[in-house]
This record gives structure tokens, C-alpha cells and sequence, in this order.
């Protein structure tokens, strides 16, 4: 059975994503190779369909327990036989997999990266026919990443024990220039055939919103999305807890995550947004990397992540599926001064790095919140920042953005950005510097507690832009620090001081110009939204809805696994009457159509023609 056959019979697609087919091709000659692809891409298939047609097995190295069981229930689902061993099998069915492997009853198993040492595992796979060794979320093995795994350097010493060296195909959503060089190397890829396929997702509109308010903000948009499935992420475990109980007394249907639970009700509120008995799952970053719920339609950080790639990579989990999805990020400084806690006091050590590349690694931490920090300040398109800083050179306006979808105003602030220097220069000449905050209220002419017994209302700046708004003014240091006209500290309470550039807004008085929003009274969400679907009827799409949750509760498994939201539209717009007919439609392989077909199409026929 070639590529495309294994497609359509299994997995219900037609047609190859962009870079999947090329993945696959590569792997069948038998070299090695690197899928940089952002979530949602189906990277997934670019080693599944490999496995299906080559003989022996494929490994699957992978952190994540959550993805490794939805994998398997949906490969189940196809009609492919695999399993995976992680510290969620007794050691019972540990053992039973281990034999089952053993016996060639798998064509795919998924492992612990932990698991790859022990002595019951090595003795199996230093016999087992092992083909592909693929390693999932595989920015795990660079210390320069945002999530460094030391689990993840045993994969090496795993492979060179074999006594064959498989294929081996690694794969990431994210990953700079520098990861990507490290994965190579750390992973000791052989001339690897490397492919990034673009980090866009068209179907994803990005919003950064800085509300007096957050939870106020928060409480407008789930109440305008109420049947909508989403994820709200956290900074901290009590941030969770308090979003989480007020969202539920105000009636919502939430649960929560965080590693402050015990494992019995994290698996319980995990499943309970799977199997969407709840609707909304408020949780820190512990939770999500591996979750493949396909109808997840917004995405809201209540907190700023403490850099992109972790943004991007949460972010992502929305409009898996391809529909249209919303991914929000409500800022306020005090987000940037908790990161930057975080990054000093941080308990995660390696043993293995010198106090010299630790260092290394927090500088690089916190050129990476900075990072981030220009993104939520920044006045451009949030797609073309997002996209450049993973290398990509896209257009400077999106029309998906709330920059984009916000009336800007170009501004001449010339006269603004010498009166904020100054200010920052009169501060130093008292032998002090204080955060943006302050010296926004200082330019502003606050006459607050603290500006007054620091003294600072006696600066000849001390009101100076007393007619432009504080948000205005910050969003002016902003820009300044973004440009270099000013420097900001990267230490946990950080200070605006004066930069080798600042002494230009003084002497040369360049014209300086920026993009400013039109001042309204209360910020909204809501925007234009990019369409990507026809109408559906919303009565067939009920039905649909319905008995595949028949047949999912039957299952045991999410209703997503048996089709997701996309399948049953897909559907509403073909009609499919016979098993042919629903051969067609996207999602639907030989597998499901025998298994689901006369259902399915016995409820069209039903239902007649679209109302």
C-alpha cells in the first residue's frame, strides 16, 4: 500500500498538508529528518503513515501522557493497532504491552523518554525490529529551548545500543534557528532532511488587550462564547483557583489544572473537558502540551507566558480542527515583574551545566521575555511579529489582529519622546530610576502618596504631558525601549534608564512617528473575523453532534476521536447518502465508514435536504 492509499484508508484525507508528503517520502528512503511545523499541522501523519508501510515497528519518543493516550485511541479508532508504556500502566499492563510488542501486535508504540533506560525496556527493543524512532515535541532535547528535558539526552545512548540504527525523524512546533541546530546535533541526526512549513495559522486571530479589569474582561468574552470550548491559562496555581471558582459561580460550566492536584483529579478534569462535560479549562502551563481536542475555539492567557515559543505553542491548541478561533492575551506589567521572578528564582537546575551556562540561560531567559513583553506593547500587526521572530518574513498587516482591527492613528511624538527621556535623565541626576509605571505618573502629573514621598513632584518634568493619557504614556516608553531611545533592566523590579541612543532625542531631535489606537471608552474583543467555513445547518450539525456522542460514550473515548467538528460539517455540506458518498467526506476513512457510515448516512437520508 502506497502513501496516498494509507491517506485515504485510514486516516480519511485525499490530499497531503504542505511538507507532510515530502516528510514521509524522505523516510521511506530511509533518512533521517526534522518537521519544524506549528500546531495543528499534522505532524502526527508524517510519522504514522511511514509507520504503516515500512515493516517492524516505530517508536515514538514522547513527554506527554495525555497525547500518547488520545494517539492511540484515535489510531484505534482508524483500525491501527498500537499501544504506549508510560507511568500511567500499572505494572501489570506495563508488562502486557511489553509481551504484546514483543509479539508484533503493534505497528506503533509511544514511550516515556524516562522509560528508554530501564533494563525490561531496553532487553525488548535490543530484539524487537524497531524501523523509525521518532521524537515528538523534540525542542525538549536543547537546553536553549523554553522547555529542556534532561530525559530527553538519553534518547541517543538508546539508539546507539540497537543494534541497527532505525530512521530517525524528529518533529516541533517551535523552534528558532538556534533550537533547530541544536536538535541536529543533540539528537545526532545523519544529514537530515530538514523542512519548516511556515508558522502561520490563518484560521487563529491574535488579541492583546490591556484591561483595568482582566477578570471583568474575561467574564464579557466567555459570556458572548458561552457554548464555546476554551482554554484560560494562569501564571500561577492561586490564579487558577481564583478564575476557576469565580467562573463557576457565575455559573459556567469549568473545570481546572495545575500540579498542585493530586494525579486522580487532574485525570478527572482532564477527561471532564475531553468528553466536553466541561466546557472551559482554566490551568497553568502543566497542562495542554499534547492535548489534541480538535474543537477548542479560543484560547485567552490571563497572564503574559514568559516567552513566545511558550505563547505560540498554547496559543496553537485553538482551531486544531481548521475553523475559526480566537487567541487572547490580557496584559499589565505586573505580568512582566512575575516572569521576571520566576527567571531569577527558577528550582529547575540541571546538574550537568556549569554556573556559567546557567547564567547563560537565564540571560537567555530574559532576552526572551523581552521579547514577548514588545509583542504586548507593540503597535504592528501580531502576526507579522510573531512570524518574524520565528524567522519568517510575512506581510506588515494581517487583517486577523487586534492591531490590525483596531483604527491606529499615526502619531508625531517627537516632543513626547524628548520630555520622557528628560524625565528619565532629571531622575538620574537624583541618583535614581524607577519603572515605567512611575515615571509615566510622573510625566503625567500624579500627585499619589508615593510620588509625593519620593519627592517627585518637585521635577521640572513632574507634569509635563499632564493632556495625553497614562496608557498613552507607557505605551510611548514602550516604543522607546522597543527602539533602543531608552533601556529597561532585566532584574526583577526593572528600571527605564538612559541608553547610548538617548542622547539623539536630545541633540538631533529626530522626528519621531508611531502607531497609536483611536482612545474608547472600554476595550472589546471583538473584531472582524477571517471565514473560513460555509454555513452549515445548524439543525443537521445538532444530529451529527448527537450520535456521535453516541457512539463515543460507547467507546469510552472523546467525541473528537470518532470525528471531529470539521468531519460533521463536512458533512452537513455533502449529504452523504451512501458508504461511497461518505468515502468522501474529510476524516472519513475505510476504517470509520464500515464502522459508521450506515449510521451516519441513515440520519442524512433522514434529515433530507439541508434546511
Amino acid at each position: 500500500m502506497d502513501k496516498l492509499n494509507v491517506l485515504r484508508t485510514y486516516f480519511g484525507h485525499s490530499n497531503f498538508r504542505v511538507g507532510q508528503s515530502e516528510l514521509i517520502d524522505n523516510i521511506l528512503l530511509g533518512r533521517d529528518v526534522l518537521g519544524i511545523m506549528p500546531t495543528g499541522a499534522g505532524k502526527s501523519l508524517c510519522y504514522q503513515v511511514p509507520a504503516l508501510i515500512l515493516d517492524g515497528l516505530t517508536l515514538v519518543v514522547s513527554p506527554l501522557i495525555s497525547l500518547m493516550k488520545d494517539q492511540v485511541n484515535a489510531l484505534a479508532q482508524s483500525g491501527v493497532k498500537a499501544a504506549y508504556i508510560n507511568s500511567s500502566l500499572s505494572a501489570k499492563e506495563y508488562f502486557t504491552v511489553l509481551q504484546n510488542a514483543s509479539n508484533n501486535q503493534y505497528k506503533i508504540l509511544y514511550v516515556a523518554p524516562e522509560r528508554l533506560d530501564s533494563k525490561d525496556f531496553l532487553e525488548f527493543a535490543l530484539t524487537a525490529e524497531i524501523r523509525l524512532v521518532t521524537v515528538d515535541e523534540a525542542h525538549c532535547v536543547s537546553q536553549w529551548g523554553q522547555d529542556f528535558r534532561p530525559s530527553y539526552l538519553k534518547i541517543v545512548d538508546f539508539i546507539q545500543q540497537l543494534p541497527e540504527r532505525p530512521i530517525v525523524s524528529a518533529f516541533t512546533a517551535t523552534a528558532t534557528t538556534e533550537v533547530k541546530k541544536d536538535i541536529i546535533k543533540m539528537l545526532q541526526l545523519a544529514k537530515p532532511y530538514t523542512i519548516t512549513t511556515g508558522f502561520d495559522r490563518e484560521n487563529l486571530s491574535f488579541t492583546v488587550l490591556k484591561p483595568q479589569d482582566k477578570f471583568k474582561q474575561l467574564l464579557q468574552f466567555v459570556r458572548e462564547n458561552k457554548d464555546k470550548s476554551g482554554i484560560i491559562y494562569c501564571s500561577t496555581r492561586k490564579v487558577v483557583e481564583q478564575v476557576c471558582d469565580s467562573l463557576q459561580a457565575q455559573g459556567f460550566l469549568v473545570t481546572r489544572y495545575h500540579a498542585g492536584l493530586d494525579d486522580y483529579e487532574r485525570q478527572k478534569n482532564q477527561e471532564a473537558f475531553l468528553y466536553d462535560r466541561s466546557t472551559i479549562m482554566v490551568a497553568t502551563n502543566a497542562f495542554g502540551m499534547g492535548i489534541d481536542k480538535s474543537n477548542v475555539s479560543f484560547v485567552i492567557h490571563y497572564n503574559m507566558p514568559k516567552d513566545l515559543e511558550s505563547y505560540y505553542q498554547e496559543a496553537g491548541r485553538a482551531g486544531r480542527d481548521g475553523e475559526s478561533a480566537e487567541c487572547i492575551l490580557l496584559y499589565s506589567g505586573q505580568d512582566v515583574r512575575l516572569n521576571q521572578f520566576l527567571i531569577e528564582n527558577s528550582q529547575e537546575v540541571n546538574e550537568d551545566l556549569t554556573e556559567a551556562e546557567r547564567e547563560l540561560l537565564k540571560e537567555k531567559d530574559r532576552q526572551r521575555l523581552k521579547e514577548i513583553t514588545f509583542y504586548c506593547t507593540t503597535s504592528k500587526c501580531l502576526r507579522e511579529y510573531l512570524l518574524r521572530y520565528f524567522g519568517e518574513k510575512p506581510p506588515n498587516y494581517c487583517g486577523n489582529c487586534s492591531n490590525c482591527n483596531t483604527q491606529f492613528q499615526t502619531v508625531d511624538i517627537t516632543i513626547e519622546a524628548q520630555k520622557i527621556v528628560s524625565c528619565v535623565y532629571r531622575i538620574k541626576e537624583r541618583n535614581r530610576s524607577y519603572g515605567k509605571t512611575l515615571v509615566a505618573e510622573v510625566l503625567y502629573g500624579s500627585k499619589n502618596k508615593r510620588i509625593r514621598s519620593l519627592g517627585l513632584d518637585t521635577l521640572s518634568t513632574h507634569g509635563i504631558m499632564a493632556d495625553t493619557s497614562i496608557t498613552n504614556i507607557r505605551t510611548m516608553i514602550d516604543f522607546l525601549v522597543e527602539n533602543d531611545y531608552l533601556e529597561q533592566t532585566n532584574d526583577q523590579f526593572p528600571v527605564l534608564k538612559l541608553s547610548q541612543r538617548s542622547q539623539k532625542i536630545i541633540r538631533d531631535k529626530p522626528t519621531l512617528t508611531m502607531k497609536l489606537p483611536k482612545e474608547t471608552p472600554t476595550a472589546s474583543i471583538k473584531k472582524e473575523k477571517v471565514v473560513l467555513n460555509d454555513n452549515v445547518d445548524d439543525h443537521l450539525f445538532t444530529r451529527l453532534k448527537e450520535l456521535r456522542n453516541k457512539f463515543a460514550t460507547a467507546a469510552r473515548v472523546p467525541a473528537y476521536i470518532v470525528f471531529t467538528d470539521a468531519s460533521l460539517r463536512d458533512m452537513c455540506r455533502k449529504m452523504p447518502q451512501t458508504r461511497e458518498e461518505f468515502l468522501t467526506v474529510s476524516g472519513v476513512g475505510a476504517i470509520k465508514a464500515d464502522r459508521y457510515g450506515d449510521a451516519f448516512t441513515a440520519l442524512i437520508r433522514e434529515e433530507g435536504n439541508p434546511r
